[in-house]
C-alpha cells in the first residue's frame, strides 16, 4: 500500500506526524523533542520527496532510502525526521492488524518495571529525597535515578559538594530495597570518572550513566574496565555505525537508545539485535511523557534482551510544560511501579484534538 501524504503538527517542543496510505489507513508518531520546528522542516524537505508514493508496510527500507539519498547529511536532525516517519507507519501497521506495535514486533502486552527518573539538577538532596518518598508512597517505584556532576561539567559539580551530599541522602533515604542509579551527562573525564565510580559503589549505587563525554568511547571503556558498577551511555549516538562499534568494543555495560534520536523503531530493533547477539542488556532512554516512552515500553515488551527497568520521567508542568495535554487518552498510569502496555492497535494512543487545533500544520502529499 503506497504512502500518499505525511502531515506534521508542530510547536516549539513537540511535532506529531500523521502518516495517510492511498487506502486512507493513518498512523501516528512524533519526531525527538526540541528544536520539534527544525526536524518537521527536515521531515518535509528532505524525508518526504524520498518516500511518498512507495509501499508504506517496508520501514527498513524506507529508513535506508533517505539515509542513502541524503547522504550528506549523517547528523541527528535526520535521524530524528525518520524516526516521526517510522513511528506512524509503525502505528499504521498495527492498526491494520488489530494488534499492538509490540506484538507486530515478537513481544505482548503486559507490565514493566519502571523507575523513577528525575531531570534535576537545581534541587537540593533533601528535596530530592523528599519527592523520591513521596512516589515510592504514592505510586509503588522502587528504583530511582538522579543526576550527579555538572552537564558535560569538566570535572565540575552543579554546585560544590552536591553530588557527594546527594548520593549518601538518598541512599539512606531509600534503602536496601531500592534500585539506585544516577546520571553525570558526560562530566567527568575519566580519572575523576573512576573516582566517583568508587563512591558510587560505596553507597549502593548500581547504575552510572554517561560518565565521560558520550563521543568519547575510548575513555568511557577506561571507566567501565575499572569499576564493577554497571557504566551505561548511548543515548545520544544516532549512527548506527557507532553502536556496531560500542557492542563491539564493550564501550558500556548496559546501552541505552533513545527511539526518537536513533531514528525509529525500526532503527532501534537493529541496536536491539546487536545487543542480543552479545548478550547486552538495553535500558532505553525516555526522559519525557510525549510519546518517546510509549514507543519504549513496547519495544522493551518485545527485545530479547530487555534491561531490568524503563526510564520514566518523574517531571511534571513546572519541568516539562509542553508535555502537558498530548493525549487525549492517559497511557502513562503508575500501579506499583510498573506502567503496562495495552492490546489496543498500534501505540493505543490518541493525540488530543485541542493540542492539535493549535499546532502548525504542514503537509506533503507529492503535490508540491
Amino acid at each position: 500500500m503506497k504512502l500518499t501524504k505525511i502531515e506534521t503538527f508542530t510547536d516549539p517542543f513537540v511535532c506529531f506526524v500523521r502518516a495517510t496510505a492511498e487506502d486512507g489507513a493513518q498512523g501516528w508518531g512524533q519526531v525527538a523533542p526540541y528544536n520539534a520546528d527544525i526536524t518537521a522542516a527536515v521531515l518535509h524537505r528532505q524525508v518526504a520527496p524520498h518516500v511518498l508514493g512507495l509501499d508504506c508496510g517496508d520501514v527498513d527500507f524506507l529508513a535506508d532510502r533517505v539515509r542513502d539519498k541524503e547522504h550528506k547529511f549523517p547528523g541527528a536532525y535526520l535521524r530524528r525526521a525518520i524516526g516521526g516517519l517510522d513511528t506512524a507507519l509503525w502505528d499504521m501497521a498495527g492498526k491494520r492488524a488489530g494488534k499492538p506495535v509490540c506484538a507486530l514486533i515478537g513481544g505482548t502486552p503486559g507490565t514493566l518495571r519502571a523507575y523513577a527518573s528525575s531531570m534535576k539538577r537545581d534541587i537540593t538532596a533533601e528535596a530530592e529525597r523528599e519527592r523520591f518518598l513521596r512516589l515510592r508512597g504514592d505510586h509503588g517505584f522502587d528504583a530511582f535515578k538522579f543526576r550527579i556532576g555538572a552537564e558535560v561539567g569538566h570535572d565540575t559539580d552543579e554546585w560544590p559538594g552536591r553530588t557527594e551530599e546527594i548520593v549518601p541522602t538518598i541512599a539512606r533515604a531509600l534503602g536496601d530495597g531500592a534500585a539506585l542509579l544516577v546520571d553525570a551527562n558526560s562530566c567527568y573525564a575519566p580519572k575523576k570518572a573512576i573516582e566517583v565510580g568508587r563512591f558510587l559503589e560505596d553507597h549502593g549505587i548500581s547504575h552510572y550513566e554517561e560518565p565521560c563525554p558520550y563521543w568519547e568511547f575510548d575513555q568511557t571503556r577506561e571507566v567501565r574496565e575499572a569499576l564493577d558498577i554497571d557504566v551505561t551511555g548511548g543515548e545520544q549516538d544516532c549512527m548506527l555505525e557507532n553502536w556496531r562499534l560500542m557492542v563491539r568494543d564493550r564501550v558500556v555495560d548496559v546501552l541505552q537508545p533513545d527511539i526518537c534520536y536513533l531514528g525509529g523503531l525500526s532503527r532501534s530493533l537493529r541496536v536491539a539485535r546487536m545487543a542480543e547477539a552479545a548478550g547486552m542488556p538495553v535500558t532505553p532512554h525516555s526522559a519525557n511523557l510525549s510519546m518517546v516512552t510509549l514507543f519504549t515500553m513496547h519495544y522493551l515488551r518485545a527485545i530479547g534482551t530487555p534491561g531490568k527497568y524503563l526510564e520514566f520521567s518523574i517531571e511534571g508542568a513546572d519541568y516539562y510544560p509542553w508535555q502537558e495535554g498530548l493525549f487525549a487518552n492517559d497511557p502513562y498510569r503508575v500501579e506499583d511501579g510498573t506502567v503496562r502496555v495495552t492490546d489496543d492497535p498500534g501505540w493505543g494512543v490518541e493525540v488530543s484534538s485541542d493540542w492539535l487545533g493549535k499546532a502548525r500544520y504542514q503537509v506533503s502529499d507529492g503535490r508540491g
